[in-house]
Parts: structure tokens; C-alpha cells; sequence
């Protein structure tokens, strides 16, 4: 994607093209480029660059038994998705709407949503950024909105997710 169409996008969802972003420079090896590597006991997502490189970026992950590990592809992607809650948020909180809609302050998606093929999940945005580095979701695993964005422009349809614990 060319950077006047991030631009575009980080305007579209309200992010300067200043925004402070977490991701640096890291070592992982064993993943060809174009995988993304969760590690749920760092509370850390990889993007292999491939050669040992990688650009990690924190993320929020599952709270204590919402955890998982496996592996998954990205099946959609989206900016500034409405969000429907998944069954088991939907049990704990039978009052939630059906849909909560794109830019709500309710809505958990933030920026962008690369939904995986897996269960109800996503690597998404967040409205709350203090999640970040937490162990605080029902299994996805959150950014934040910048990190998301940049995550969006590299990734396709097909990308390989690991999640390890």
C-alpha cells in the first residue's frame, strides 16, 4: 500500500500520521516472513520481516482461561468495523445490542479489525490503550490503533497467525 493511502486511512479513522507507535525492531527466528507470531506470556505480536528480524508490537491478550494457542489465518479485514459480540460475551452481558456500531465508544474494535478464521477472534484496535501490555480480553488480541494500522497495510487475506502461550 502506498503511504499517501495510509495517510488517507489514518485520517479516515482519526489517527495522526504522527502517532506514537509501540513496534520495534526484535529478533524471531523460525517463521518465515509474513507470519505473525503471538506470544501470550509476553503480551507481545511479532511480524517476521524473515532473516531473524521481526517488528514486535505489545498487545492485550486473553484474560486467565480466554487464552488460546494454534494456529489461524487472517479471513477478512476491516476499518472501523461495527462490532457484534460473540456468544460467550453475549451470555455474561445479555443486555449488550446485537450490533454496536463503527466509532461508538462501546464499540472494542478501534481502528481496524483483521478477523481470524478461528473461533470469534480478531487482532483489532482498541478505544481503551491502557489494555495494552494486559491480560484483559475474551481471547482476541488488541492494539493499538496505530500499531493495527500499520499491522493492516502489511498483512493480506491468507497471513498465517501463530499464537503461542
Amino acid at each position: 500500500m502506498r503511504l499517501s493511502a495510509i495517510l488517507i486511512i489514518f485520517a479516515a479513522v482519526g489517527l495522526s500520521a504522527n502517532a506514537a507507535a509501540a513496534r520495534q525492531m526484535a529478533h524471531l527466528s523460525g517463521y518465515p516472513a509474513g507470519t505473525i507470531v503471538v506470544k501470550t506470556h509476553e503480551r507481545s505480536l511479532y511480524f517476521s520481516l524473515g532473516d531473524g528480524r521481526a517488528l514486535r508490537y505489545p498487545v492485550g491478550v486473553g484474560r486467565a482461561g480466554m487464552t488460546w494457542t494454534g494456529e489461524a489465518y487472517i479471513d477478512g479485514k476491516f476499518i472501523r468495523p461495527a462490532w457484534s459480540p460473540p456468544d460467550m460475551i453475549r451470555q455474561e452481558n445479555p443486555r449488550i445490542p446485537d450490533v454496536i456500531p463503527s466509532g461508538s465508544p462501546h464499540n472494542p474494535m478501534g481502528a481496524a479489525a483483521l478477523t481470524l478464521n478461528r473461533g470469534q477472534y480478531a487482532i483489532h484496535g482498541t478505544n481503551s490503550p491502557g489494555s495494552i501490555g494486559k491480560f484483559v480480553s475474551h481471547g482476541c488480541i488488541r492494539m493499538y490503533n496505530a500499531d493495527v494500522m500499520d499491522l493492516y497495510a502489511k498483512v493480506g487475506v491468507g497471513t498465517q497467525v501463530v499464537v503461542l502461550q
